[in-house]
């Protein structure tokens, strides 16, 4: 696991590997934790979505 400054876990990285520690009971557990997978993965792509404004008139 990441390290930060101070020894500390990085959080999120803490989160992933919960996440992936657990075994899913069955398919349908498994298909959630796929879609909330997706869902972060939409989330964070679209945060990082910057459009460069080309048009210097403002």
């Amino acid at each position: 696991m990441a390290k930060t400054s101070g020894n500390k876990p990085d959080k999120n990285l803490a989160g992933v590997v919960r996440d992936l520690e657990d075994a899913p009971v069955n398919s349908l557990d498994a298909q959630q934790r796929q879609q909330d997978v997706n869902d972060r993965r939409r989330r964070d792509n679209h945060n990082h979505q910057h459009k460069v404004d080309m048009d210097p008139s403002h």
